[in-house]
């Protein structure tokens, strides 16, 4: 048999009395396999899925011994579980032609075992669409949209349960990642092609990864050194004049223990983009290199990788024909030019003779300095971060009971200037976690977390958080959560597209961290293996948070809370495949956020926060032609109504209660993609915002960028019209 299968025996007496067969999934190079499909053999309806550590629980059925096992990229497995035994299935990559091979998977699924209601998505779902970078990865996923903040530098943010994006913490492999000045553009900083997978967990989240993760948390897998993926080359172009290009290598060494990565991406846009001839450029142009290599070592008690990462990223937006403040004076010009160093070691030591015992120690060190300018105001930043997380884990008794305990470190140090404003703070945070996690079989799991972080500046933050997971019946599931998380706010980097505009900046007072508690859960009901429909309901509310209040024309303000301040974000989703080439996904999201507001005027108004939709609805439909040769698919975004600024006098002082509110209207965005595979070439091209709408008028008083009343920071949909791509990706194994 093309397989190979170890069995080994641990707990003989727990096993004994166990009804569920469990185990783990993973590859040839020893690394735990999420996602991976188990059921017994002619029961897809038994099917169970790998959680983040390949770990397994399958109920035992009468008479049936033979497991299967399938993921996307590896051969289909099968082995005997006739004994009361732990297993570990070794699954081997698929080389074989693609003529040859049929993919029936899913490109998204949920953590069946994880009491944290987690969406994987694979590399299969990311081929869906282009997905240059991370903010252009969630085409198809209902939990997260992604808006851009202005109409002209070009930033972007997701936006999940009904909150931005910084309040939930994005990680590369567990590594903060996208986080204070890095906030602004960090979703451009991660290219599509580097990403092996996407889990999205929500709720708040574990308290081993940290504080920051208020209403969820967005982990990124990278593309791994040991993977037989030796070579890629993507080359990207669209109608705009962007242009992309992307080369992963990877290698083992001789010895088979150590595996290096050098993954590289290189993009630029030089066109002059006015499609509503207001004489602003609708995309700014820009070049970025971004660079990482890594090194892995996987021995039996040591497994390593240390690495490091380079990005140079120059950014010029404003007025067409602009080139720099000093060439070009008498025009307005938006200008960022950022360096980004980081370097990063992950080290764990395993026990063989104790798989369920690690400890690992993750660190990383960060050196970000952005400079920008908005017209003639000018805005530096920079931040240099060290953080470390020393993690370890063991069972109480049996692997019924288990635990993660340890401490962190993270020293942020702040050095910003807007104009005449200056904001710097150094941050040192040490903090401790221990997180207990209780299961019986797959029906049952708690997690239970407690974290206190001892903060320099803002005084000690303790941290209580719970997780349920409870199957009701074979195939229905059901999650709760709750906890609290705080962040430090960043006023320039999160309120960055307010900038582009006359307004006056005003820090009311000194900011104190946002402080926040998010309760919730889901329900699961899983018809089918290729079947479910899913519910979610969170309420997320602030002790403290960082108003950015532009209400009145003129003027952006920034002040801690005063009031109430709440979301409610409810989900229903179903999916549907893959049955027959067809794949199928709908889901509609209903938010409602409200703040308080009017410090600035000596009021509290609770009021609907601005650009965030109240409702929207996605729709999925793909279909793969035999041997999936070809490959079609379309997604449809319905974006509801949303509140947007009301123009007032410059200098009116109007009451906050007495202002009207004002509605952008709903609209309709279709993207498509069509793909062409060979067995080392995929050729694709596609169309985003096929529907071609747009804003008419998303800079205000274009004409006198230098006068009182200019705003290109009121955007609440796309800038841009239809654009067509087209590209390959070239693979070697």
């Amino acid at each position: 048999m093309n397989r190979l299968i170890i069995a080994i025996f641990l707990f003989h007496s727990a096993a004994a009395l166990s009804q569920n067969v469990k185990g783990k999934v993973a590859d040839q190079t020893n690394s735990a396999i999420a996602g991976a499909t188990v059921s017994w053999a002619g029961k897809p309806q038994t099917a169970v899925m790998t959680d983040e550590n390949g770990m397994f629980s399958i109920a035992r059925i009468p008479a049936e011994e033979r497991l299967t096992f399938s993921f996307i990229g590896f051969k289909p497995d099968t082995l005997y579980a006739s004994g009361d035994r732990f297993y570990v299935l070794i699954m081997k990559e698929n080389t074989t032609d693609l003529q040859e091979v049929v993919v029936k998977s899913a490109g998204t699924a949920l953590d069946k075992m994880s009491p944290i209601h987690t969406q994987i998505i694979s590399s299969k779902e990311l081929l869906k669409a282009a997905c240059c970078n991370l903010s252009e990865s969630f085409e198809t996923n209902a939990s997260i949209s992604v808006g851009n903040t202005d109409a002209v530098t070009g930033s972007r943010q997701i936006q999940l349960l009904g909150m931005s994006g910084s309040y939930v913490q994005t990680t590369t492999e567990n590594i903060p990642a996208i986080r204070g000045l890095g906030q602004t553009f960090g979703m451009n900083y991660i290219p599509g092609t580097w990403i092996q997978s996407i889990d999205i967990g929500k709720g708040v989240g574990s308290v081993v990864t940290g504080a920051e993760n208020m209403v969820g948390q967005v982990n990124v897998e990278l593309k791994k050194p040991d993977l037989p993926e030796k070579l890629l080359l993507n080359m990207y172009f669209n109608t705009f004049g962007r242009a992309e290009a992307n080369l992963n290598i990877a290698r083992k060494l001789k010895n088979q223990k150590w595996s290096y990565a050098l993954l590289s991406h290189g993009s630029l846009l030089k066109s002059e983009i006015d499609q509503n001839d207001d004489g602003f450029r609708d995309l700014p142009k820009y070049q970025q290199i971004n660079l990482l290599n890594r090194w892995k070592y996987s021995g039996e008690r040591l497994m390593a990788q240390v690495g490091g990462r380079f990005l140079s990223e120059d950014r010029a937006g404003g007025q067409t024909g602009f080139k720099s403040n000093t060439s070009t004076p008498g025009l307005y010009g938006f200008q960022n030019n950022t360096k980004r160093y980081e370097l990063f070691s992950k080290t764990a030591l395993l026990f063989p003779e104790a798989p369920y015992r690690g400890l690992g120690l993750i660190l990383n060190g960060t050196l970000h300095d952005s400079e920008s300018w908005f017209g003639k105001t000018p805005y530096f930043g920079k931040q240099n971060t060290l953080y470390g997380n020393l993690i370890y884990q063991d069972i109480f008794g049996n692997t019924n009971h288990t635990y993660k305990t340890g401490l962190s470190f993270l020293n942020d140090v702040f050095d910003e200037q807007y104009g005449s404003i200056f904001l710097d703070r150094n941050e040192v945070v040490p903090g401790l976690f221990f997180e207990y996690n209780y299961k019986n079989t797959d029906k049952t799991s708690i997690l239970l977390g407690l974290r206190n972080d001892f903060h320099n500046l803002y005084g000690n933050f303790f941290l209580p958080r719970v997780h349920i997971m409870q199957k009701l019946a074979a195939n229905h599931t059901l999650r709760l959560s709750a906890g609290r998380g705080y962040r430090v706010p960043n006023p320039f980097a999160e309120g960055y597209g307010m900038l582009v505009s006359s307004r006056s900046v005003r820090i009311l007072e000194d900011l104190r961290p946002e402080v926040s508690w998010t309760f919730g859960g889901s329900y699961v009901i899983d018809f089918l293996p290729n079947l479910s429909l899913s519910g979610e309901f969170y309420h997320t509310r602030f002790e403290n948070q960082m108003i950015s209040d532009m209400e009145h024309d003129g003027y952006l303000y920034f002040y801690n809370l005063e009031g109430k301040s709440r979301t409610n974000s409810a989900l229903l989703e179903l999916t549907y495949g893959p049955v027959n080439g067809w794949e199928f996904k709908a889901g509609y999201r209903y938010v409602n956020n409200k703040q308080t507001v009017g410090k600035p005027m000596g009021e509290k108004v609770l009021m609907d926060k601005m650009f965030l939709p109240q409702d929207r609805l996605l729709l999925n439909i793909g279909y793969s032609f035999p041997y999936d040769k070809w490959k079609l698919d379309g997604t449809l975004h319905v974006n509801g109504r949303q509140r947007i600024p009301v123009s007032h006098p410059i200098g009116d002082d109007m009451s906050y209660a007495e202002m009207t509110s004002q509605y952008a209207p709903t609209y309709i965005n279709l993207n498509g993609q069509i793909s062409r595979n060979y067995p080392k070439l995929e050729v694709y091209v596609g169309g985003e915002n096929l529907t071609g709408f747009k804003m008419k008028n998303p800079v205000i008083s274009a004409s006198q960028p230098f006068g009182p009343e200019f705003d290109a920071g009121r955007i609440w949909g796309p800038v841009t019209g239809a654009t067509v791509y087209t590209g390959f990706r070239y693979k070697i194994k």
